[in-house]
Protein backbone atom coordinates (compact mmCIF):
# COMPACT_ATOMS: atom_id res chain seq x y z
CA UNK A 1 0.00 0.00 0.00
CA UNK A 2 1.07 3.65 -0.88
CA UNK A 3 0.79 4.99 2.27
CA UNK A 4 -1.50 5.19 5.12
CA UNK A 5 -4.82 4.84 3.66
CA UNK A 6 -7.40 6.87 6.46
CA UNK A 7 -11.39 6.60 7.09
CA UNK A 8 -12.28 9.31 4.81
CA UNK A 9 -9.98 8.20 1.57
CA UNK A 10 -11.23 4.71 2.42
CA UNK A 11 -15.16 6.75 2.41
CA UNK A 12 -14.16 8.43 -0.99
CA UNK A 13 -12.74 5.46 -2.68
CA UNK A 14 -15.47 3.06 -1.84
CA UNK A 15 -17.84 5.58 -3.28
CA UNK A 16 -15.53 5.81 -6.61
CA UNK A 17 -15.96 2.27 -6.35
CA UNK A 18 -19.87 2.65 -6.19
CA UNK A 19 -20.01 5.25 -8.79
CA UNK A 20 -18.01 3.85 -11.69
CA UNK A 21 -17.88 5.70 -14.78
CA UNK A 22 -19.99 8.39 -13.08
CA UNK A 23 -17.20 9.41 -10.53
CA UNK A 24 -16.51 12.96 -10.56
CA UNK A 25 -16.26 15.20 -7.75
CA UNK A 26 -19.82 16.74 -7.51
CA UNK A 27 -21.30 13.32 -7.82
CA UNK A 28 -19.17 11.92 -5.54
CA UNK A 29 -19.99 14.86 -3.01
CA UNK A 30 -23.67 13.88 -3.12
CA UNK A 31 -23.46 10.46 -2.36
CA UNK A 32 -21.16 10.60 0.52
CA UNK A 33 -23.44 13.46 1.90
CA UNK A 34 -26.86 11.26 0.97
CA UNK A 35 -24.86 8.69 2.81
CA UNK A 36 -22.72 9.15 5.36
CA UNK A 37 -25.63 12.12 6.58
CA UNK A 38 -22.68 14.86 5.94
CA UNK A 39 -22.80 18.14 5.00
CA UNK A 40 -19.02 18.55 3.93
CA UNK A 41 -17.85 20.84 1.02
CA UNK A 42 -16.30 20.55 -2.16
CA UNK A 43 -13.56 21.60 -1.24
CA UNK A 44 -12.93 18.95 0.94
CA UNK A 45 -13.49 16.37 -1.55
CA UNK A 46 -10.66 18.21 -4.01
CA UNK A 47 -8.51 18.34 -1.60
CA UNK A 48 -8.76 14.25 -0.63
CA UNK A 49 -9.12 13.37 -4.67
CA UNK A 50 -5.66 15.36 -4.81
CA UNK A 51 -4.36 13.31 -2.16
CA UNK A 52 -5.69 10.32 -3.39
CA UNK A 53 -4.33 10.99 -6.91
CA UNK A 54 -0.49 11.68 -5.64
CA UNK A 55 -0.35 8.42 -3.08
CA UNK A 56 -1.40 6.29 -6.41
CA UNK A 57 -4.75 5.39 -5.41
CA UNK A 58 -6.61 6.93 -8.38
CA UNK A 59 -6.15 8.40 -11.46
CA UNK A 60 -8.04 10.94 -13.66
CA UNK A 61 -9.22 12.48 -17.04
CA UNK A 62 -11.19 15.05 -18.66
CA UNK A 63 -14.80 14.18 -20.02
CA UNK A 64 -16.20 16.03 -23.03
CA UNK A 65 -16.94 19.57 -22.54
CA UNK A 66 -20.44 19.96 -21.78
CA UNK A 67 -23.08 22.96 -22.73
CA UNK A 68 -25.06 22.76 -19.04
CA UNK A 69 -21.28 23.38 -17.87
CA UNK A 70 -20.26 26.66 -20.30
CA UNK A 71 -18.32 24.08 -22.49
CA UNK A 72 -15.93 23.07 -19.30
CA UNK A 73 -14.99 19.33 -18.96
CA UNK A 74 -15.80 17.10 -15.76
CA UNK A 75 -12.59 15.55 -14.05
CA UNK A 76 -13.70 12.04 -13.52
CA UNK A 77 -11.69 9.37 -11.22
CA UNK A 78 -10.58 5.62 -11.61
CA UNK A 79 -9.10 3.48 -8.63
CA UNK A 80 -5.75 2.11 -9.59
CA UNK A 81 -4.94 -1.49 -8.38
CA UNK A 82 -2.90 0.12 -5.11
CA UNK A 83 -6.30 1.19 -4.36
CA UNK A 84 -8.34 -2.23 -4.45
CA UNK A 85 -5.51 -3.75 -2.89
CA UNK A 86 -5.77 -0.96 0.21
CA UNK A 87 -9.43 -1.50 0.48
CA UNK A 88 -9.25 -5.11 0.77
CA UNK A 89 -6.51 -5.01 3.32
CA UNK A 90 -8.85 -2.44 5.57
CA UNK A 91 -11.84 -4.63 4.65
CA UNK A 92 -10.05 -7.94 5.91
CA UNK A 93 -8.27 -5.62 9.20
CA UNK A 94 -11.93 -4.82 10.03
CA UNK A 95 -13.49 -7.95 9.43
CA UNK A 96 -10.90 -9.78 11.82
CA UNK A 97 -11.75 -6.96 14.40
CA UNK A 98 -15.37 -7.03 14.43
CA UNK A 99 -14.84 -11.12 14.49
CA UNK A 100 -12.61 -10.93 17.66
CA UNK A 101 -14.41 -8.05 19.31
CA UNK A 102 -15.03 -9.56 23.18
CA UNK A 103 -17.82 -7.07 23.54
CA UNK A 104 -20.85 -6.94 21.84
CA UNK A 105 -21.80 -3.59 20.18
CA UNK A 106 -25.10 -3.37 20.47
CA UNK A 107 -27.94 -0.36 21.70
CA UNK A 108 -30.47 -1.94 24.38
Amino acid sequence: MKGYLGEFEELVLLTIANLGEDAYGLAILRDINERAKRNLSIGAIHSTLTRLEEKGFITSYQGEPTKERGGRRKRYFELTSSAITGLNDMKSLRDQLWANAKVELTLK
